[in-house]
């Protein structure tokens, strides 16, 4: 059995959002099921402006054959303005402003989309639903396209473009089920073969003694999160209500954000900025901290979730669990979590049965290659 992954960037140096879900299945795939796995990227390392920073060329990275091509354009300085009058409302955009703005977006490679429809693969897997790649490339691979839309409740979702995307596909695979629901609510998909499967979690060792060394916590109690520090994952935020918290309910707790700093916030004594951290550290960190903090609103799926569930950790996340739609909300859960020994360790044990129960590599891996199968076996016929 042979897989291409199509994906817009790829790289042991891409530490977050679809393109790390991306490598995680493909290396397993070559691992555990013994398969032939092959990725057809851009060379691009940075989503913000797709510009090519990657030798193109082909290379192997743990036993994935990677081929990488030069786009034509990254991201054009105009998106922005045209992102802003096409998508208030989407529905309503004009079928040429919308396919301007896939171009626009970037990265803009045909080099991707012809590479992926000529590839002998027995199924060719786009991920995520959003960008260039997918959008041209589904349409062109027809019956032996699969697709991770990794989609959540934004506006270019609701483009009239993306129904030919999402219908074009033979094969969906959902993070969750709220995901799988917002897609069969947009789309005529209730008939395509789909699975909710999420990601898997491998546990790490972490000294949580070194980690508050290299985080610089001291003694003091600390919630954490780890990820981009960028306004649009809510941290920008996170570190305005958590500081207005401090004035409200005085203390000596703390909130990490560790992870590469995109949109830095206002200073804080409270608010540690560590920037990106190590896997040995951010296991620490989980397991030394309060709990885990989530304030993005968008996420198809937070592997840092299951990653704390897994270091037995609660969460004060924006949506579910302990959870906040505002400051009001926010303080309470906090204060809350904050104030309650026994609550947190509750939340994160029945978190981390949570991520046993549904979240291990090995049981993920054989219903994933399965449902390839069954694909690539109707794509045949």
């Amino acid at each position: 059995m042979k897989v291409a992954y199509v994906v817009p960037r790829y790289g042991p140096e891409v530490l977050g959002g679809a393109e790390l879900g991306a490598r995680m299945l493909a290396e397993r795939l070559v691992a555990v099921q013994g398969w032939e796995v092959e990725v057809i990227t851009t060379c691009a390392l940075d989503y913000r402006t797709w510009a090519d920073e990657y030798q193109p060329g082909t290379v192997v990275i743990n036993g994935v054959e990677v081929h990488r091509l030069a786009s034509r354009a990254g991201r054009d300085p105009g998106f922005e303005e045209l992102s802003r009058r096409v998508l208030h409302p989407p529905e309503a955009a004009c079928a040429e402003d919308q396919q301007r703005w896939v171009d626009m977006q970037g990265p803009l490679c045909p080099d991707v989309v012809e590479l992926a429809a000529a590839s002998d693969a027995d199924v060719v897997v786009f991920y995520p639903y959003l960008y260039y790649p997918t959008v041209r490339g589904v349409p062109a691979v027809g019956p032996r396209a699969v697709m991770h839309p990794a989609a959540h409740d934004e506006p270019p979702i609701r483009l009239p473009l993306f129904a030919e995307v999402f219908t074009g596909a033979s094969g969906l695979v959902f993070q969750t089920h709220g995901e799988r629901h917002l897609v069969e609510k947009l789309f005529p998909v209730a008939h395509v073969p789909q699975v909710v499967m999420g990601l898997g979690v491998e546990e790490h060792e972490g000294d949580p003694a070194s980690a508050r060394a290299a985080l610089g916590v001291g003694d003091a109690p600390y919630l954490v999160y780890v990820g981009r520090v960028d306004d649009g994952k809510g941290t920008g935020l996170l570190a305005s209500w958590f500081g207005a918290w401090k004035d409200r309910v005085p203390g000596d707790l703390k909130v990490v954000l560790a992870g590469t700093v995109l949109d830095p916030p206002p200073p804080h004594p409270d608010v540690i900025v560590t920037g990106p951290v190590d896997e040995e550290t951010k296991w620490g960190a989980l397991r030394g901290a309060l709990g885990l903090v989530q304030p993005s609103p968008h996420e198809a799926f937070s592997i840092l979730l299951m990653e704390a569930w897994t270091a037995g950790l609660p969460a004060l996340v924006s949506g579910g669990g302990l959870w906040f739609t505002g400051y009001a909300s926010f303080e309470a859960a906090l204060s809350r979590l904050a104030g309650d020994a026994r609550l947190r360790q509750e939340l994160g044990g029945h978190g981390r049965r949570y991520v046993e129960r549904f979240f291990r590599w090995p049981g993920l891996i054989r219903r994933y290659a399965e449902f390839l199968t069954a694909v690539a076996a109707r794509a045949r016929s």
